[in-house]
């Protein structure tokens, strides 16, 4: 489903971080990066003259002509002449993977931006800054190219201010840095004074502690420091990875069964699921190595908040206790008959957006947006989709984010409704994910905090409070949150029907795209181009 890259080797393996990034982006594959690399290389000037490479028509092709660029800033390697004549036009069906293509025009301005970035820091050591802007413009070169998933996730350090303030600089983060999530590695006793001030401005920087991670499967248990090696996490945050690894995710619906017993007889099928994922290899030989070793995966649950109210929130907790054991007993009796490792870790909570949608249960561990509110989803401009929402009348307007995309929007109505996210404390999402941690998930709890603004001066005590009771955790203003065109947006029940009396009946017969999606991190979704 998704995986992690770190670029603390960088002086070693040089590109390699940025061309998985790339390969498993266009793969529809989210990743996380880090930017421990910084000040590990420093940026070397080409060798005089050029050579012509011709870029294939294929995903290898395209992550090649980055290698290559890469190459001549990191090594000190001739600058490539690209030849594009072979890309295909923008428009023509891709029959392999789905979708449109979107012509060579991404891959250029991919290439010629990064150029750029690079002859600027000729001589000069590479900065978390640089690192992060490189991912990004890759990730905004593969939402462009019209793939669906194109989630990143950047995690730096929460002393490096260049870093945390980056998306402060408003003109480059509509033209790229809105690409990725960005979190930082604190450590217990971490001043938090200062990263929640940001914090209170626009949800970021989100939290991840490393230590908590690579020492804790849940955190009602010792210390066992299964995950020692572990060195970041997905774009969601819910699954611990060491670097190249890829997590295998799958779902459950507590709130759909009316026992225990029910429950249990689908951990067994979705522990079966996931486990089998994990003994498929990929075409990444690093990949492969560490996936053989620690076999991870994450059951996980959705419509959390669903099941407390159905259920009572003591029993959940109950399920999520002997769920959990169950589970293991299982992944010792299955590893030793398959003959390969009991896997690392084995259960998380995801945030859940669109398989959410299909039980109609509220996403993850989150409360639902509102009981009538506006979603907003990503078109691609050339996308099939595009002429029956019109003709259906939906409201469509060009994305302020990307030239290559379009914002649709849909009113929803929730039917199952008892609070929203403008009626729950920020504590009380904070303990709901720290239950979790502590009874279900020995990977992460993947939640996004709202606050209201009276709440934002209390983030600082929230994450003092429970650094020692969570592994990682994201915020996300409820009104102010900064962004244009946001993922969400509140309207009341006579808005709704207004919106919805005008809209037909959407006919979809004749169409073979799909939307994008969301941007930003938002309370049911972590993929922040989609």
């Amino acid at each position: 489903n998704c995986g992690f890259a770190s670029t603390e080797d960088i002086n070693l393996k040089y590109s390699k971080a940025f061309e998985f990034v790339m390969d498993a982006l266009m793969l529809g594959v989210g990743v996380g990066f880090d930017t421990k690399g910084a000040d590990k290389i420093v940026i070397k000037k080409p060798q005089e003259g050029h050579f012509k490479f011709v870029i294939p028509d294929s995903r290898e092709g395209w992550v090649e002509a980055l290698r290559l660029m890469l190459g001549a800033y990191f090594i000190g390697q001739k600058v490539p002449e690209y030849d594009f004549s072979e890309i295909r036009p923008a428009g023509t069906p891709i029959r392999g993977f789905g979708g449109i293509a979107s012509g060579p025009a991404p891959l250029k301005e991919m290439l010629n931006d990064q150029q750029k970035i690079l002859e600027k820091r000729i001589g000069e050591p590479i900065t978390s800054v640089d690192i992060l802007d490189i991912m990004n413009l890759i990730g905004k070169c593969v939402v462009a190219g019209n793939v669906r998933r194109s989630a990143e996730i950047a995690l730096g350090e929460a002393t490096d201010f260049d870093f945390v303030t980056c998306k402060q600089e408003k003109e480059k983060l509509y033209h790229h840095r809105w690409a990725s999530n960005n979190s930082v590695f604190a450590k217990k006793g971490l001043d938090y004074s200062f990263i929640a001030e940001q914090i209170a401005i626009n949800g970021e920087p989100g939290i991840f502690w490393l230590e908590n991670a690579r020492a804790y499967s849940r955190m009602k248990e010792k210390p066992d420091y299964k995950d020692k090696k572990a060195a970041g996490v997905n774009p969601c945050g819910e699954q611990t990875l060491e670097s190249f690894e890829l997590c295998c995710l799958v779902e459950t619906f507590p709130s759909r069964h009316e026992s225990y017993e029910e429950f249990e007889e689908t951990l067994k099928y979705a522990y079966l699921y996931a486990k089998s994922v994990t003994l498929v290899n990929t075409h990444w030989k690093e990949t492969n190595a560490v996936m053989l070793k620690n076999r991870r995966m994450g059951v996980s649950q959705t419509g959390i908040i669903e099941a407390f109210i159905k259920h009572r929130r003591h029993r959940i907790l109950e399920w999520c206790d002997n769920g959990y054991k169950f589970l293991k007993t299982l992944d010792e009796k299955y590893s030793h008959w398959l003959c390969v490792p009991r896997s690392v870790k084995i259960t998380t909570v995801k945030p859940s957006g669109t398989v959410s949608l299909l039980p109609g249960v509220s996403s993850g561990i989150h409360y639902p947006h509102s009981e009538y509110y506006i979603r907003r989803i990503r078109v691609s401009n050339n996308s099939d989709l595009i002429a029956p929402l019109k003709e259906a009348g939906y409201k469509i307007e060009d994305d302020e984010y990307s030239k290559n995309s379009v914002v649709v929007e849909f009113p929803v109505y929730e039917e199952y409704y008892d609070r929203g996210k403008d009626d729950v404390s920020i504590w009380e999402q904070a303990e709901n994910a720290a239950s979790y941690q502590k009874y279900w998930s020995d990977n992460q709890v993947s939640i996004t905090i709202t606050f209201t603004r009276e709440e934002a001066d209390q983030i600082e005590r929230v994450l003092e409070c429970f650094e020692d009771k969570l592994k990682a955790v994201s915020f996300l203003p409820i009104k102010e949150h900064g962004y244009t065109q946001a993922p969400y947006e509140k309207i009341s029940k006579e808005k709704y029907e207004e919106i919805s009396s005008k809209l037909k009946p959407l006919n979809l017969t004749s169409t073979a795209d799909r939307a994008i999606g969301e941007k930003f991190c938002d309370s049911d979704s972590c993929e922040v181009d989609y």
